[in-house]
């Protein structure tokens, strides 16, 4: 099969495509006809050399896809098999970059009704990440206050969504005012331009100087110091990213006045029986909320398997709203 692989670490230029060999399902697996895979920011992680795959992993990158299932695991119990030929989506470790991927069963849930399969190769990935984050660590609820880092990216673009549905009130950063009028039309209910205002002086104008209940941020260290200043006593401050760097000072003695917690979680190493629960979740809270239309799939471009190079330019670029997919 075709498969994409990173020749070193570097930028996009690392990236070719090559021959691999068909994936085989062992009990308790399916393997899927790859419709789409999607690209995330854990994918040009591990392309700089920073994120390599955990222990056992696939190497070819990739953590979600879309397809249908072609074949279980031989020895796989009744309920596994009864997936062969359904349309699926997949949470992955690796090996989403290519034209057959396996997977744990418990890993997959049925595309959601009304939504192409292609497009669907980018939910699942932003679904699990926004539920185990925001309903989970977070425990954010109806009447909460969220700010979003990021509203107009994968995580964003989904993040909004989920919270109007949830009846949460939501401040959004975005960096343009063109990404500000996609912010808007997902729910943000208070947008702010990191590149024109202060953020942490606006949260405290848009909430009367309360703050927030929970923020969820893909930054990390350039904006800590911000983002505690700008919970609510009480607030969950859940780190998810990196982007602004890893190293910063905490100032505790704020921490202590207001009892604030910090959370940092990442969704690609953890263990198949924490992902399982995690994809119940999903498909308990979170798909109905997306067949019922309070959620639509946020597709930003569509590249071609051999147009990667192509595709990690465009999303290192900054300029995508939404999710870039990639299709065999």
């Amino acid at each position: 099969m075709r498969a994409v692989e990173f020749t070193a670490a570097g930028g996009p230029e690392v990236i070719r495509i090559t021959e691999a060999a068909d994936p085989v399902p062992s009990a308790g697996e399916v393997l899927i006809e790859v419709a789409a895979s999607g690209l995330n920011r854990a994918d040009v992680m591990q392309r700089n050399g920073v994120y390599p795959p955990p222990a056992g992993a696939s190497p070819i990158p990739g953590l979600e896809v879309s397809g249908r299932v072609v074949a279980a695991g031989l020895g796989s119990p009744a309920a596994v098999q009864e997936l062969v030929g359904v349309e699926v989506v997949a949470l992955l470790a690796g090996g989403g970059y290519a034209e057959r991927v396996v997977v744990d069963a418990r890993h997959v849930l049925p595309v959601p009704k009304g939504v192409d399969v292609v497009d669907a190769a980018g939910l699942i990935e932003v679904a699990a990440t926004v539920h185990s984050n925001l309903r989970g660590e977070a425990a954010a609820g109806p009447g909460d206050t969220v700010l979003v880092h990021g509203g107009t990216g994968g995580i964003g673009t989904f993040a909004l969504q989920f919270l109007r549905a949830l009846g949460a009130t939501t401040l959004t950063t975005v960096g343009s005012p063109e990404k500000a009028e996609v912010a808007r039309s997902l729910g943000a209910d208070h947008v702010i331009d990191y590149r024109q205002e202060d953020v942490r002086a606006r949260v405290e104008e848009i909430t009367g100087g309360r703050g927030v209940e929970a923020i969820l941020d893909v930054v990390g260290a350039k904006y800590l110091e911000a983002n505690l200043k700008s919970l609510a006593s009480g607030g969950r401050l859940v780190v998810i990213g990196l982007q602004g760097g890893r190293r910063a000072e905490i100032d505790l003695g704020l921490m202590l006045a207001r009892r604030l917690r910090i959370i940092a979680t990442t969704l690609r190493s953890r263990d198949a029986e924490t992902k399982a629960r995690i994809i119940a979740g999903v498909g308990e809270e979170v798909w109905p909320v997306i067949e019922d239309g309070g959620i639509t799939v946020q597709t930003d471009r569509v590249f071609a398997l051999e147009d990667a190079t192509a595709a990690h330019e465009y999303f290192d670029s900054g300029a995508h709203t939404g999710k870039v997919l990639l299709r065999p």
